[in-house]
C-alpha cells in the first residue's frame, strides 16, 4: 500500500500521523510512505527525525478580518494544489490521509480532484476549518470523539480514535518514578501544561506546593523550560520539606511516567487525551483559551460528561480550586476508580487498527 499522509502546524496534526505510520509499518512491512506538510509548521522538525520521505507546500492561513493577506492566501492555496497534483502523480498514492492544517486542505483537496480515494482525520471534538471545508470532496471521515460527528456528513463519518491511543496501550507500569526521587509505591498526580508550560497553571502550581507538600499523595510537575527557574527559586530553601514533590522542566518519556501515575492535570489536547484515555488515567483539565474554536473546552467536555475528568476554566484557576479538586479525587478511592473506569471506557485503544481497517474500504 502506498500512503500520502498531510497534515501540520501543530503536534496534534502531526503525531497521530507518526502514530498510525508506525502502526501500519507493522502489518504492512511492504507499504510506502510520503509526507507532505507546511514549510513553516513544526512538521520541519520533527519529520527530519524520522525516516519518512517529506516534501513542503508554502501555505498560509485566512486572518478572521478582512486583509490583503487573505488574497496572498487563495493565491499560495491555488498554487499548492497545482503542485500537490504533480506530488500525487508522481508518488500515486493508494489513498492520502488529511491529519489537519492548511496545508492538509491543499493535498487533500488535490487528491479528491484527481479521484484519489481520501480521508480525513479529526482529532477534536469540533473540527477544523480545513477539515470542514474537505468533508463535502473527501471518501471518508475518521473521528476521535463521538461528539465530532454532527459537524459532518453521517454516510461519511465513523468513530476511529485518535492513534496515539494505540501507542501507549502495553505500556507496563515500572519504577520509573524513582528517576525523580519519587516513590513508585506512592499515589501520584502528575501536572503538566505541554511541551512550553502554561502561565496560569504554573502560578496555580507554584501557590500551591506549600499545601501539596501536607498531603498524602506526591506529585511530579513538569513546569516547561521557561518556569522552571523560578520554581526553584519560590521553593528556595525550603525543597527539603518538599519531599513528596518533584519539579522538572520537561519530561520526555512522558507515556511511560503517565502509566505510573493515579491522576493528570494538564490542558486538554486532543492527543494528551488520546493517550491518557488509553491508559485508563483521570484527570483534571483546565482547557487552554488560546486555542481555535475554543475545542479544548468541548474536548474536555465531553470526558467530563462521562464522569472521566473534572474541569476548571483557565480563568478561574487558582491555587485554591487546584487543591480542593486534586484532594477530592485523591482522597477517594472510590471516585478515583470509578473516573479511571470512565476513562478507559472513553479511549478508544485500537485507533490504528480501526482507521487502517476503514481505509481498507475505500481502497
Amino acid at each position: 500500500m502506498r500512503v500520502l499522509v498531510t497534515g501540520g502546524g501543530t503536534g496534534g496534526h502531526i503525531y497521530p500521523a507518526l502514530a498510525f505510520i508506525n502502526y501500519v509499518k507493522t502489518v504492512d512491512p511492504n507499504s510506502s510512505f510520503l509526507y507532505v506538510g507546511a514549510k513553516r509548521g513544526m512538521e520541519n522538525k520533527i519529520l527530519p527525525q524520522t525516516d519518512i520521505p517529506f516534501l513542503t507546500l508554502e501555505i498560509q492561513g485566512f486572518k478572521r478580518k478582512l486583509t490583503f493577506e487573505n488574497v496572498k492566501t487563495v493565491q499560495l492555496f491555488l498554487k499548492s494544489v497545482r503542485q500537490a497534483k504533480k506530488i500525487i502523480k508522481d508518488f500515486q498514492p493508494d489513498v492520502v490521509i488529511g491529519t489537519g492544517g492548511y496545508v492538509s486542505g491543499a493535498v487533500v483537496y488535490a487528491a479528491a480532484k484527481l479521484n484519489i480515494p481520501t480521508i480525513v482525520h479529526e482529532q477534536n471534538s469540533v473540527p477544523g476549518i480545513t477539515n470542514k471545508f474537505l468533508a463535502r470532496y473527501v471518501d471518508k471521515i475518521g473521528i476521535a470523539f463521538a461528539d465530532a460527528a454532527q459537524y459532518f456528513p453521517e454516510n461519511k463519518t465513523i468513530l476511529v480514535g485518535n492513534p496515539r491511543a494505540q501507542e501507549v496501550v502495553g505500556i507496563k507500569p515500572s519504577d520509573l518514578l524513582r528517576e525523580f526521587d519519587l516513590a513508585p509505591e506512592k499515589k501520584t498526580v502528575l501536572i503538566f501544561g505541554g511541551s512550553q508550560g502554561a502561565l496560569k497553571i504554573n502560578q496555580a502550581v507554584v501557590a500551591a506546593i506549600p499545601e501539596f507538600a501536607k498531603k498524602g499523595y506526591q506529585v511530579l510537575y513538569a513546569s516547561g523550560e521557561r518556569y522552571y527557574e523560578e520554581i526553584n527559586e519560590n521553593m528556595g530553601m525550603n525543597k527539603d520539606a518538599f519531599v513528596n514533590i518533584s519539579i522538572q522542566p520537561y519530561i520526555k518519556n512522558m507515556n511511560e511516567v503517565m502509566v505510573n501515575c493515579d491522576l493528570l492535570v494538564g490542558r486538554a489536547g486532543a492527543t494528551s487525551i488520546a493517550e491518557f484515555t488509553g491508559l485508563g488515567l483521570p484527570a483534571v483539565l483546565i482547557p487552554s483559551p488560546y486555542v481555535t474554536n475554543d475545542h479544548q473546552t468541548k474536548n474536555a467536555q465531553s470526558l467530563v460528561k462521562e464522569g472521566a475528568a473534572k474541569m476548571i476554566n483557565d480563568n478561574e484557576l487558582t491555587a485554591e480550586n487546584l487543591v480542593a479538586t486534586v484532594d477530592e479525587i485523591m482522597g477517594d478511592d472510590a471516585l478515583l476508580q470509578q473516573m479511571a473506569e470512565q476513562s478507559k471506557k472513553q479511549g478508544i485503544p485500537d485507533a490504528s487498527e480501526r482507521l487502517y481497517q476503514f481505509i481498507q474500504t475505500i481502497i
